[in-house]
């Protein structure tokens, strides 16, 4: 999970670009109003191309915060499009940033990375010292985080996750609280992983404290729901079902599948363990639910994506060959005039020849000539 604000730069309608920052806020909370509010903002002709693009992420964002991600890919490729005719270096690190965030969620890791790199790239040819790219630059290593979380180990990971933190804590804007609360939530569950028990507990705790500040109810629920697990390894599992039932209680308007999947899952896990066989059953069942509409959903998602990705090759493809062939073509066209030049050039030297092989022979029948004489 991650927080895909966005940093507004278009500056010419100081109004929306107060109302997609304060929206970013909402994303997790009430993605239905953010969805809205962006939808709105990209609809009227007095929006900037930026904003349009702002917009167009923001509600791809909201669906993202809703695991409906076969929505989210859909706006997000309509900004993508849009970005590409602006002349605009920041707007194509925030897409290029944007863009890596999408693939990390559908687990498509390369493309993910060539993102990332590229953008890491930009940045480094663009210096600049606003918000947006310091935002960006610390989204960039939490997102490395997550995928090296994955790919390779922990002990990776969570050197990212701390360089996104270190990131995120110069920044004033408030949303940088948000991907501080996920920043320390992965990093407390990569310190389970490790079965370091105590500094999981304290990132954790750390993860729930930035949630509170912005009453990001889903994100402190996740938090406690790697605070349960903590609780669990100890063998203190009524406290841990405890802290689920909260966290239950604090996201039940929310609506995040994912979300509601692990705290299922974690207390029916924590039930089995004090042999409270009917709560198992009826949590499990509960998981087991959710688990199947959440993975019909990535399913769908995942075969949109695979349809981009081919329709994108295939583009290239069709680039390459209409460049190869042009190629061949010039290559042709050369290799006729090499052959028509060479053709001219022998039919002249053979002219030039037999002339001088006249010429020779003028001169010897003259010189025979005056030597009779």
């Amino acid at each position: 999970m991650l927080f895909t604000a966005l940093n507004g730069i278009a500056q010419s309608n100081p109004k929306v670009d107060t109302l997609l920052k304060n929206a970013k806020l909402d994303i997790y909370e009430n993605p239905g109003k953010v969805i809205k509010l962006g939808d709105s903002i990209y609809n009227d002709s007095k929006s900037t191309l930026n904003q349009r693009v702002d917009a167009l992420m923001l509600i791809s964002s909201a669906y993202s915060s809703r695991r409906d991600y076969q929505k989210s890919l859909k706006y997000f490729m309509i900004a993508s499009d849009i970005s590409k005719k602006a002349n605009n270096v920041q707007l194509q690190i925030l897409v290029l940033s944007r863009t890596a965030v999408r693939y990390q969620q559908m687990k498509v890791y390369d493309k993910a990375i060539q993102c990332l790199d590229e953008c890491d790239r930009l940045m480094k040819a663009n210096p600049s010292k606003d918000a947006p790219t310091g935002f960006t630059m610390a989204t960039n290593y939490l997102v490395r985080g997550l995928i090296y979380k994955e790919q390779l180990t922990c002990d990776i990971a969570i050197g990212y996750f701390d360089k996104g933190i270190e990131e995120y804590k110069k920044l004033k804007s408030t949303v940088k609280q948000a991907n501080l609360s996920i920043a320390y939530y992965n990093r407390g569950n990569c310190y389970v992983q490790l079965a370091d028990y105590t500094a999981a507990n304290k990132s954790f705790t750390e993860a729930i404290n930035y949630a509170e500040e912005i009453s990001a109810n889903s994100l402190k629920a996740f938090a406690q729901k790697g605070l349960a697990e903590v609780y669990s390894h100890e063998n203190n599992h009524e406290k841990a079902i405890s802290v689920l039932h909260e966290a239950l209680k604090i996201s039940k308007d929310v609506g995040d599948l994912v979300l509601n999947r692990e705290l299922y899952l974690s207390l029916a896990n924590n039930y089995l363990a004090i042999n409270d066989l009917e709560k198992y059953e009826k949590y499990n069942k509960l998981f087991l639910e959710i688990q199947s509409v959440i993975k019909e959903s990535e399913r769908r998602s995942v075969g949109d994506s695979i349809e981009e990705l081919k329709a994108t090759e295939g583009q290239k493809l069709s680039t390459e060959r209409t460049k190869y062939f042009s190629i061949i073509g010039v290559i042709f066209v050369l290799t006729l005039a090499s052959f028509f030049a060479l053709y001219k050039y022998q039919k002249r030297s053979i002219k030039s020849i037999e002339m001088l092989n006249e010429e020779v022979s003028r001169i010897k029948t003259g010189l025979r000539n005056n030597n009779v004489t």
